[in-house]
């Protein structure tokens, strides 16, 4: 195939470009040209930011067997390109989110597909949510108008995937716990970790868009894809703690000792926040037949990585990491 990619210049896009050519497929990037690639000569790129109508001016005499949309979050971008691509692109496939059923009223966990349909929440009074929010709106409103399309003809599928891990996870997230795991003082848990996580690894995410690439049963649909199992937090950093040999203790605390604290919960334990969804996965393991591989093979992978090429700084939620300290001898 000859595919485009929107995005791909890091994290699943990396992994995704990486896997597309070991495939043996024509790959094109399409983005800002911010960041560098790792692909030298073998991948075509285009460079131009889609919401200044660089799309048109890139993509009007172009054809593509497969596209892969990282980059759409509105309305807007889903009507774009599938106005622009609409006989010129043999399958669209758009990198959605878990947040599109967090911004439900009432939405239940774990979410399925079918989930998705019913009332929104409002605008929410308090800011700290309202850049979850805004972001779970805009994708829904990209989702509505690639659906809409496809009722219309275009190849379009719709993939909503939970919060992503992975080695190269520029939020830094998993990170965080490995450092505070391995510098010997006790990691905080907030509230104990008792709530139970359901995330996805970046790579597998990466091979589950090149595995439905061109299979029209997906067109028109959408699909949820995560990891089968549901850990609690707490469950998940002990297995993080097995895997670097770590006897750190994990140290519950409540989450209005750190506001007290004026720790952010989000700093000490990036997977502790509310805007973090719940998906089943179970569609695309009936109908495609694709499972996420076993969790314990992403841990394992992140941590040796971790520990083979340790990052020369710190997360930005560690900065703080001395305050924790006290606040964990003075509890």
């Amino acid at each position: 195939m000859h595919a485009l990619v929107i995005g791909g210049n890091r994290f699943v896009g990396r992994l995704l470009g990486w896997r597309l050519l070991a495939g043996g497929h024509e790959v094109t990037l399409l983005n800002r040209g911010r960041l560098p690639d790792p692909f030298g000569a073998r991948v075509e790129r285009l460079v131009g930011d889609r919401t200044t109508g660089d799309l048109e001016r890139l993509l009007r005499k172009r054809r593509f067997d497969a596209v892969v949309d990282l980059a759409a979050y509105t309305g807007a971008d889903g009507r774009a390109i599938a106005d622009l691509l609409r006989d010129r692109a043999g399958h669209l496939v758009m990198v959605s989110t878990g947040q599109v059923y967090l911004v439900r009223e009432g939405c239940p966990r774990p979410a399925r597909e079918e989930d998705y349909d019913g009332p929104v929440m409002g605008r929410p009074a308090d800011p700290v949510d309202l850049e979850d929010w805004e972001y779970g709106i805009g994708k829904r409103a990209c989702e509505d108008a690639l659906a809409a399309a496809a009722l219309d003809g275009f190849p379009a599928t719709r993939v909503r995937i939970p919060m992503v891990n992975g080695e190269l996870d520029y939020f830094r997230r998993m990170e965080g716990y490995l450092w505070r795991l391995l510098d010997g003082g006790p990691v905080l848990v907030p509230d104990g970790g008792a709530h139970q996580l359901r995330h996805v690894y970046g790579g597998e995410v990466a091979r589950f868009l090149c595995e439905i690439l061109g299979r029209e049963e997906t067109f028109g649909r959408a699909y949820n894809f995560a990891q089968q199992e549901t850990p609690t937090l707490l469950e998940l950093l002990e297995r993080l703690r097995a895997l670097l040999g770590s006897r750190a203790e994990l140290r519950p605390i409540a989450a209005a000792r750190l506001a007290e604290a004026r720790l952010p919960v989000l700093d000490v334990s990036p997977f502790s926040g509310r805007w973090m969804s719940f998906l089943d996965p179970g569609r695309a393991e009936r109908e495609l037949g694709l499972v996420h591989a076993p969790l314990e093979r992403g841990l394992a992978s992140i941590v040796a990585s971790f520990l083979a090429h340790p990052p020369a700084d710190r997360p930005p939620g560690y900065a703080r990491r001395d305050a924790e300290l006290r606040l964990a001898r003075d509890a």
